[in-house]
């Protein structure tokens, strides 16, 4: 059995993804073969205190890339965003950021 640091991999830090932390939105690479159910029960896990109200997930295509003639493909990865309830605590690993 996998354990909650084997799904969550690590957290995805873009601009988009930062707008989200407003409304309580974030956003990890977790492990391909993971599930919703698996993903929430990880995220309450790792962060205590934190409740899971919805896990939205989204399978992204590696990308090609070149080196001279060479061509090939980045690895393709799951992402996850996971929103948290209004009386959930926040993730202090994101507010650091902002």
């Amino acid at each position: 059995m996998k354990t909650a640091h084997d799904i969550i991999i690590k957290p995805v830090i873009t601009e988009e993804s930062m707008t989200g932390l407003m409304i309580k939105k974030y956003t990890f690479k977790v492990a391909k073969d993971a599930n919703k159910i698996e993903i929430a029960k990880a995220i309450e896990e790792v962060f205590p205190g934190t409740k899971v109200a919805k896990v939205n997930t989204i399978n992204v295509r590696g990308r090609e890339r070149r080196q001279g003639v060479h061509s090939g493909y980045t690895p393709s990865w799951k992402k996850a965003i996971v929103t948290l309830t209004e009386d959930s605590k926040e993730i202090e690993f994101f507010n650091d950021m902002m």
